[in-house]
């Protein structure tokens, strides 16, 4: 678990390295950081880089799986979601202004063995997040994504299936099941001050 200033250095991180790379195409130097990365920066970790502009969804994507250090997969998820995020237009310089940005660091996802009718008692909403993968199709969603569309936990399956490009009931015909959590980290408006997202509602 990331504390609440290695959560704000992670978001920091995210927003310095999109505004480096839209003006001058380039990652921030460490000099150029006002703030301290501790070392589980250099730790491997699966991260998501979200980015929201009035609410609505302006690019998001990621590392699922903890294939490079926590810095490292920060910097190149936040130039995706910002710029390689097919659904959007890369995001322009003079949106930056108006954009929120949310960083989410992922547990290691691990396979959940039950049958497959007994997948949905498994699944904790507002705690995991899913992986579904059948054959070369693979679908992702973090854990902040059932809360904030009301989905119970067949719902919440039936839609990772749906991102996996397979058909939603994928689950229960041998699609593998995986889940993680997430400790989310974003801010309340767009340049503004750091919080942890409690999705769980305790």
């Amino acid at each position: 678990m990331l504390t609440d200033i290695e959560g704000r250095a992670a978001v920091k991180l995210a927003r310095k390295t999109i505004e480096s790379f839209l003006s001058e195409e380039r990652l921030p130097e460490p000099q150029e950081l006002d703030f301290e990365l501790s070392p589980v920066f250099r730790e491997k970790r699966g991260v998501f880089v979200t980015l929201t502009e009035n609410g609505l969804l302006r690019g998001c994507i990621g590392h699922p799986f903890p294939d490079s250090t926590l810095e490292d997969a920060i910097m190149d998820s936040a130039i995706s979601a910002a710029t390689r995020d097919p659904r959007f237009p890369p995001v322009g310089e003079d949106e930056l202004d108006e954009i929120v940005v949310e960083v989410t660091i992922l547990t290691p996802p691990e396979k959940i063995n039950a049958p497959a009718e007994e997948l949905p008692e498994h699944i904790e909403i507002g705690k995991h997040g899913l992986i579904v993968k059948q054959g070369y199709c693979q679908g992702l969603l973090l854990p902040q994504v059932a809360p904030e569309h009301n989905m119970d936990s067949i719902e919440f399956l039936g839609h990772t299936c749906l991102k996996a490009g397979l058909s939603p009931d994928a689950w229960l015909k041998g699609a593998e099941v995986s889940c993680f959590e997430g400790q989310i980290f974003k801010e309340k408006e767009p340049q503004g001050e750091v919080v942890e997202e409690n999705l769980s509602g305790e």
